[in-house]
């Protein structure tokens, strides 16, 4: 219960600030995702970052039970299968990002999804 406390004290945080960032600087956000995949560098970076860290939590974090630190896992397992698609087909970019700049609304609604739960996991590491 250590580990699942510390990582939504760690991940909660992070939501949170993407989150409230994406939301006040949308014309801003939607620039990076245009640039972002025309990056090769980046993209690679992101994705190696993306996999450790994923990487990390699925090692320290592989808990599948049915209560609320399974959310941990689940982010886990998605970072690192984000970071290992970014290096390994990094092409493939391009057609997700331009449908979320083509959808601007998918980005808000799923990052308002993401900040309720990164309000969640903060709740639940802080309040513990």
């Amino acid at each position: 219960m250590e580990n699942s406390i510390a990582l939504a004290r760690f991940i909660g945080p992070y939501i949170i600030l993407i989150g409230v960032g994406l939301l006040f600087n949308r014309k801003r956000i939607s620039k990076i995702m245009e640039d972002f995949p025309n990056n090769p560098g980046l993209v690679y970076v992101t994705g190696l970052l993306t996999f450790v860290t994923g990487l990390a939590i699925v090692l320290l974090h592989n808990l599948w039970v049915a209560d609320w630190r399974v959310i941990i896992t689940l982010f886990g397992w998605i970072a690192l299968l984000k970071g290992a698609w970014l290096v390994i087909l990094p092409s493939t970019l391009n057609k997700i990002t331009k449908w979320y700049t083509d959808n601007p609304n998918l980005v808000v609604i799923s990052w308002s999804i993401m900040l309720l739960l990164g309000i969640f996991l903060a709740i639940k590491g802080f309040m513990q």
